[in-house]
Protein backbone atom coordinates (compact mmCIF):
# COMPACT_ATOMS: atom_id res chain seq x y z
CA UNK A 1 0.00 0.00 0.00
CA UNK A 2 1.12 3.56 -0.67
CA UNK A 3 2.49 5.12 2.52
CA UNK A 4 3.04 8.78 1.64
CA UNK A 5 1.94 11.16 -1.11
CA UNK A 6 3.50 14.57 -0.74
CA UNK A 7 2.50 15.90 2.68
CA UNK A 8 -0.27 13.29 3.04
CA UNK A 9 0.37 10.21 5.18
CA UNK A 10 -1.79 7.35 3.96
CA UNK A 11 -3.69 5.59 6.76
CA UNK A 12 -5.90 3.02 5.04
CA UNK A 13 -7.47 2.03 1.76
CA UNK A 14 -11.17 2.85 1.56
CA UNK A 15 -12.05 1.38 -1.81
CA UNK A 16 -11.41 1.38 -5.52
CA UNK A 17 -13.20 1.77 -8.82
CA UNK A 18 -12.60 2.18 -12.49
CA UNK A 19 -11.15 5.68 -12.17
CA UNK A 20 -9.05 5.39 -9.02
CA UNK A 21 -8.19 3.94 -5.64
CA UNK A 22 -9.41 5.88 -2.60
CA UNK A 23 -7.43 6.18 0.64
CA UNK A 24 -7.91 7.87 3.98
CA UNK A 25 -4.87 10.06 4.62
CA UNK A 26 -3.62 12.56 7.17
CA UNK A 27 -2.69 16.04 6.02
CA UNK A 28 0.49 16.57 8.05
CA UNK A 29 0.45 20.32 7.39
CA UNK A 30 -3.13 21.18 8.27
CA UNK A 31 -3.64 18.26 10.67
CA UNK A 32 -6.86 16.94 9.18
CA UNK A 33 -7.95 13.70 7.53
CA UNK A 34 -8.71 13.75 3.82
CA UNK A 35 -9.61 11.30 1.08
CA UNK A 36 -7.02 10.70 -1.62
CA UNK A 37 -8.25 9.42 -4.96
CA UNK A 38 -5.18 7.97 -6.66
CA UNK A 39 -4.95 7.24 -10.36
CA UNK A 40 -4.00 3.54 -10.71
CA UNK A 41 -0.42 2.96 -11.80
CA UNK A 42 -1.62 1.11 -14.90
CA UNK A 43 -3.20 4.35 -16.16
CA UNK A 44 -0.41 6.75 -15.20
CA UNK A 45 0.93 6.91 -18.77
CA UNK A 46 -2.48 6.89 -20.48
CA UNK A 47 -3.13 10.44 -21.76
CA UNK A 48 -6.90 9.90 -21.92
CA UNK A 49 -7.05 8.71 -18.31
CA UNK A 50 -4.80 11.55 -17.17
CA UNK A 51 -7.00 14.06 -18.97
CA UNK A 52 -10.16 12.62 -17.39
CA UNK A 53 -8.52 12.66 -13.95
CA UNK A 54 -7.60 16.32 -14.32
CA UNK A 55 -11.07 17.13 -15.66
CA UNK A 56 -12.59 15.62 -12.54
CA UNK A 57 -10.45 17.99 -10.46
CA UNK A 58 -11.54 20.95 -12.58
CA UNK A 59 -15.20 19.95 -12.38
CA UNK A 60 -15.09 19.68 -8.59
CA UNK A 61 -13.19 22.94 -8.29
CA UNK A 62 -15.98 24.68 -10.23
CA UNK A 63 -18.62 23.47 -7.78
CA UNK A 64 -19.12 24.89 -4.30
CA UNK A 65 -22.14 23.43 -2.57
CA UNK A 66 -22.80 21.98 0.91
CA UNK A 67 -24.12 18.75 -0.63
CA UNK A 68 -21.19 18.13 -2.98
CA UNK A 69 -17.95 16.77 -1.54
CA UNK A 70 -15.23 19.41 -1.91
CA UNK A 71 -11.83 19.12 -3.54
CA UNK A 72 -8.78 20.54 -1.77
CA UNK A 73 -6.17 20.07 -4.46
CA UNK A 74 -4.44 17.94 -7.08
CA UNK A 75 -1.27 16.23 -5.86
CA UNK A 76 1.50 15.22 -8.25
CA UNK A 77 4.22 13.22 -6.48
CA UNK A 78 6.53 11.67 -9.05
CA UNK A 79 4.57 8.98 -10.89
CA UNK A 80 1.58 9.30 -8.53
CA UNK A 81 -1.38 11.54 -9.33
CA UNK A 82 -4.00 12.07 -6.63
CA UNK A 83 -7.04 14.20 -6.00
CA UNK A 84 -7.19 15.55 -2.44
CA UNK A 85 -10.85 15.38 -1.46
CA UNK A 86 -13.07 16.09 1.50
CA UNK A 87 -13.35 13.00 3.68
CA UNK A 88 -17.05 12.56 4.37
CA UNK A 89 -17.85 10.48 7.48
CA UNK A 90 -20.90 8.25 7.67
CA UNK A 91 -22.54 5.52 5.63
CA UNK A 92 -23.36 5.54 1.97
CA UNK A 93 -27.01 5.61 1.00
CA UNK A 94 -26.48 2.11 -0.37
CA UNK A 95 -25.36 0.90 3.06
CA UNK A 96 -28.29 2.59 4.79
CA UNK A 97 -30.82 0.97 2.46
CA UNK A 98 -29.12 -2.41 2.86
CA UNK A 99 -29.55 -2.19 6.64
CA UNK A 100 -32.97 -0.55 6.90
CA UNK A 101 -34.65 -1.53 3.65
CA UNK A 102 -37.11 1.13 2.57
CA UNK A 103 -36.79 4.51 4.26
CA UNK A 104 -39.66 6.52 5.66
CA UNK A 105 -41.25 9.02 3.31
CA UNK A 106 -40.01 11.91 5.47
CA UNK A 107 -36.42 10.67 5.50
CA UNK A 108 -36.45 9.82 1.79
CA UNK A 109 -37.79 13.24 0.84
CA UNK A 110 -35.28 15.00 3.11
CA UNK A 111 -32.42 13.16 1.45
CA UNK A 112 -33.90 13.53 -2.04
CA UNK A 113 -34.19 17.29 -1.58
CA UNK A 114 -30.46 17.51 -0.79
CA UNK A 115 -29.53 15.36 -3.79
CA UNK A 116 -31.72 17.53 -6.03
CA UNK A 117 -30.04 20.70 -4.72
CA UNK A 118 -26.60 19.24 -5.48
CA UNK A 119 -27.64 18.24 -9.00
CA UNK A 120 -29.23 21.64 -9.61
CA UNK A 121 -25.98 23.39 -8.75
CA UNK A 122 -23.97 21.00 -10.93
CA UNK A 123 -26.34 21.49 -13.87
CA UNK A 124 -26.26 25.27 -13.47
CA UNK A 125 -22.48 25.00 -13.94
CA UNK A 126 -22.90 22.78 -17.00
CA UNK A 127 -21.81 19.62 -15.18
CA UNK A 128 -23.56 16.30 -15.83
CA UNK A 129 -22.73 13.68 -13.17
CA UNK A 130 -23.64 10.58 -15.26
CA UNK A 131 -23.05 8.13 -12.41
CA UNK A 132 -25.49 9.06 -9.64
CA UNK A 133 -26.31 6.03 -7.47
CA UNK A 134 -26.69 5.21 -3.75
CA UNK A 135 -23.04 4.18 -3.35
CA UNK A 136 -21.97 7.66 -4.53
CA UNK A 137 -23.99 9.40 -1.81
CA UNK A 138 -22.74 9.61 1.77
CA UNK A 139 -24.89 10.57 4.75
CA UNK A 140 -23.39 12.23 7.82
CA UNK A 141 -24.63 11.52 11.33
CA UNK A 142 -26.50 14.83 11.40
CA UNK A 143 -28.54 13.80 8.34
CA UNK A 144 -26.80 15.97 5.75
CA UNK A 145 -25.47 14.23 2.68
CA UNK A 146 -22.76 14.72 0.08
CA UNK A 147 -22.79 13.62 -3.54
CA UNK A 148 -19.44 12.01 -4.43
CA UNK A 149 -17.47 10.80 -7.42
CA UNK A 150 -17.63 13.07 -10.44
CA UNK A 151 -15.11 10.85 -12.26
CA UNK A 152 -17.51 10.21 -15.14
CA UNK A 153 -18.92 13.74 -15.27
CA UNK A 154 -18.92 15.79 -18.45
CA UNK A 155 -19.26 19.48 -19.17
CA UNK A 156 -21.94 20.99 -21.38
CA UNK A 157 -22.21 24.39 -22.99
CA UNK A 158 -25.22 26.63 -22.63
CA UNK A 159 -26.61 25.24 -25.89
CA UNK A 160 -26.52 21.70 -24.53
CA UNK A 161 -23.45 20.78 -26.53
CA UNK A 162 -20.26 19.46 -25.01
CA UNK A 163 -18.15 22.35 -23.77
CA UNK A 164 -15.02 20.26 -23.31
CA UNK A 165 -13.66 19.38 -26.74
CA UNK A 166 -11.86 16.33 -25.37
CA UNK A 167 -15.26 14.98 -24.39
CA UNK A 168 -15.64 13.92 -28.03
CA UNK A 169 -13.17 11.10 -27.41
CA UNK A 170 -14.62 7.59 -26.96
CA UNK A 171 -13.46 7.57 -23.33
CA UNK A 172 -15.65 10.50 -22.40
CA UNK A 173 -18.59 9.68 -24.64
CA UNK A 174 -18.93 6.09 -23.47
CA UNK A 175 -21.83 5.35 -21.15
CA UNK A 176 -21.17 4.05 -17.67
CA UNK A 177 -21.20 0.27 -17.72
CA UNK A 178 -20.69 -2.58 -15.30
CA UNK A 179 -17.49 -4.50 -15.86
CA UNK A 180 -15.95 -7.44 -14.00
CA UNK A 181 -12.50 -6.05 -14.78
CA UNK A 182 -12.38 -3.19 -12.30
CA UNK A 183 -8.89 -2.08 -13.32
CA UNK A 184 -8.79 -3.15 -16.95
CA UNK A 185 -7.60 -0.37 -19.23
CA UNK A 186 -10.13 1.06 -21.65
CA UNK A 187 -13.24 0.02 -19.70
CA UNK A 188 -15.52 2.52 -17.96
CA UNK A 189 -17.49 1.28 -14.97
CA UNK A 190 -20.86 2.22 -13.60
CA UNK A 191 -24.13 0.62 -12.56
CA UNK A 192 -26.63 -0.27 -15.27
CA UNK A 193 -29.58 -0.11 -12.84
CA UNK A 194 -29.30 3.69 -12.70
CA UNK A 195 -28.46 4.42 -16.33
CA UNK A 196 -30.87 6.38 -18.50
CA UNK A 197 -31.98 4.79 -21.78
CA UNK A 198 -29.81 7.15 -23.84
CA UNK A 199 -26.73 6.22 -21.81
CA UNK A 200 -27.47 2.52 -22.25
CA UNK A 201 -27.68 3.11 -26.01
CA UNK A 202 -24.36 4.98 -26.02
CA UNK A 203 -25.98 8.31 -26.90
CA UNK A 204 -25.09 11.72 -25.48
CA UNK A 205 -26.18 12.29 -21.90
CA UNK A 206 -27.52 15.59 -20.59
CA UNK A 207 -29.06 16.75 -17.32
CA UNK A 208 -32.13 14.61 -17.99
CA UNK A 209 -29.89 11.56 -17.64
CA UNK A 210 -29.11 12.65 -14.08
CA UNK A 211 -32.82 13.18 -13.43
CA UNK A 212 -33.49 9.58 -14.53
CA UNK A 213 -30.85 8.34 -12.09
CA UNK A 214 -32.30 10.60 -9.39
CA UNK A 215 -35.71 9.00 -9.92
CA UNK A 216 -34.15 5.54 -9.62
CA UNK A 217 -32.45 6.52 -6.36
CA UNK A 218 -35.67 7.96 -4.93
CA UNK A 219 -37.57 4.82 -5.91
CA UNK A 220 -34.96 2.67 -4.15
CA UNK A 221 -35.13 4.78 -0.99
CA UNK A 222 -38.91 4.32 -0.85
CA UNK A 223 -39.03 0.62 -1.75
CA UNK A 224 -35.68 -0.74 -0.62
CA UNK A 225 -34.89 -2.08 -4.09
CA UNK A 226 -33.85 -0.59 -7.45
CA UNK A 227 -36.57 -0.06 -10.07
CA UNK A 228 -34.77 -2.36 -12.51
CA UNK A 229 -33.38 -5.15 -10.29
CA UNK A 230 -32.64 -7.45 -13.22
CA UNK A 231 -29.95 -5.07 -14.42
CA UNK A 232 -27.93 -5.48 -11.21
CA UNK A 233 -26.67 -8.83 -12.42
CA UNK A 234 -26.13 -7.70 -16.01
CA UNK A 235 -22.46 -7.29 -16.81
CA UNK A 236 -21.29 -5.43 -19.88
CA UNK A 237 -18.07 -3.82 -21.04
CA UNK A 238 -17.11 -1.40 -23.72
CA UNK A 239 -13.67 -0.79 -25.14
CA UNK A 240 -12.48 2.74 -25.76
Amino acid sequence: MIEQIGSYRVLEKLGEGGMGEVYRARDTRLHRDVALKVLPEAFASDPDRLARFEREAQVLASLNHPHIAAIYGLEDAGDIRALVLELVPGDTLEERIAVRGSLSIDEALTLARQIAQALETAHEHGVIHRDLKPSNIKIREDGTLKVLDFGLAKLQGADGGTADRSAQSPLTASPTLISPAMTQAGVIMGTAAYMSPEQARGQQADKRSDLWAFGCVLFEMLTGKPPLPATRSAISSRRC
